[in-house]
């Protein structure tokens, strides 16, 4: 293919105690639209409501002509010359996955340019960028996403999460940065806050797929937010206040957006949301998708 958009939905990673393991995909969609040129590199960055366009490099090191130029390398496929536009609508820098969505739709531009079927490669090359998988599995493959790391090698796999699944998200203006929030963890946790953690994401997968009134319990973490809280303290306090009202709210990704998990699409109209912009989006259920252009 030469000419081809790709459309890409967001993510939200850990999904409370999955940490770099569970990833859902979300109806909020950055667009590429990728021609092969004869020669030279052209990028157009178009603020679709995201913000931040200024601060996107449109040369050789914008995040999605590196992962398209990965790609190919590693297809075996030469590249002449490449135009993109982007229409980003995932918020930047605000723990929906908008780096993982760049880096996806990177992978899946490369497989059309080759013209050849998206393989488990395509995980690996995409979770490489990050050093995991987790927003980039849910972009490739939408749905629920359980990731995990062989020897080097990424992995993953797709679940269909239950039908009454309705998420909210609350953004702020707040950025945070993940390499930043990871700088929060420790280099170790106590034994019972690992296990704690553990049996919780065993239980936010079967909540996830089979019985949503689970998912207060579900999302409840020891292992990282608690330790990221200072970075975001108004996240700290809807999150907390959400989970007294009831609803299974986290912090997504590495934050600073709330992730509540609900099955009627509602924040109680007592939590305050001030200084949030608060949407409900469906779980994307086709993840990353290549159209002729």
């Amino acid at each position: 293919m030469t000419s081809f958009k790709v459309t890409v939905p967001a993510s939200s990673a850990n999904l409370g105690p999955g940490f770099d393991a569970l990833g859902l995909a979300l109806g909020l969609y950055d667009v590429v639209e990728v021609q092969v040129i004869e020669s030279g590199l052209k990028v157009e960055v178009l603020d679709n409501g995201a913000g931040g366009v200024a601060d996107v490099p449109t040369d050789e090191t914008h995040l999605v002509v590196r992962a398209i130029r990965r790609t190919c390398e590693r297809l075996g496929v030469h590249l002449p010359g490449l135009h993109l536009r982007c229409s980003n609508a995932i918020p930047h820098a605000r723990g929906l996955g908008s780096s993982a969505a760049a880096v996806v739709s990177g992978v899946a531009a490369g497989y059309a340019i080759a013209g050849r079927p998206r393989d488990n490669g395509a995980v690996q090359l995409a979770a490489e960028f990050e050093g995991h998988a987790d927003n980039a599995a849910a972009s490739l493959f939408g749905g629920l996403v359980i990731a995990w790391c062989d020897g080097g090698e990424f992995h993953a796999r797709r679940l269909t999460t239950h039908e009454s699944l309705r998420p909210v998200v609350a953004v702020p203006e707040l950025r945070s940065a993940t390499a930043t929030t990871r700088g929060l963890l420790p280099a170790e946790v106590p034994h019972h806050d690992a296990a704690f953690t553990a049996g919780r994401a065993a239980l936010a997968v079967h909540a996830l797929t089979s019985d949503p009134s689970l998912l207060l319990a579900a999302t409840e973490d020891k292992l990282h937010q608690h330790y990221r809280a200072p970075a975001y303290p108004d996240t700290t306090r809807l999150i907390a206040d959400l989970r007294a009202a009831g609803v299974a709210a986290t912090v997504s990704g590495a934050g600073p957006t709330v992730l509540a998990l609900t099955t009627d699409g509602i924040i109680p109209a007592a939590v305050d949301v001030s200084g949030f912009e608060v949407m409900e989006l469906p779980v994307d259920l086709a993840g990353v998708q290549v159209t002729a252009g």
